[in-house]
């Protein structure tokens, strides 16, 4: 952590509203939400078409693509392998960006509880 030293709180241990506002905790967030809330939107959007394409354009969700298999079940499927593909991609973001962040930041928590400068 460059930017600030966690300070002991008065009475000792760690004052985690100040741990809350400092500067790695405040980045972390902003990252974690970068990656996050674009994410989120843009499946909602894709969960949403397909909702509303299976109430409103019944027609097109059951022409078949192949066999007995149908539009419909094609973009039902897809919602699975988004949703795998969305998991795998945060966890592998939040391994390479967020989680050394998150360690260093833990290090310092309880540096700051043990009484350790």
């Amino acid at each position: 952590m460059t930017d600030r030293r966690i300070d002991p709180a008065p009475g000792g241990g760690v004052d985690y509203i100040a741990v809350e506002e400092s500067a790695p905790f405040q980045d972390l967030k902003r990252r974690q939400r970068r990656f996050v809330f674009p994410l989120a939107v843009a499946f909602l959007v894709w969960y949403f078409a397909y909702v509303l394409l299976s109430s409103f354009a019944p027609a097109f969700m059951a022409q078949p693509v192949s066999g007995a298999i149908t539009v419909g079940l094609v973009l039902g499927l897809g919602q699975f392998v988004t949703t795998f593909a969305i998991t795998m991609g945060y966890v592998a973001y939040a391994n390479r960006r967020l989680d050394p962040r998150a360690e260093a930041l833990r290090a310092e928590i309880e540096r700051t509880e043990r009484g350790e400068s």
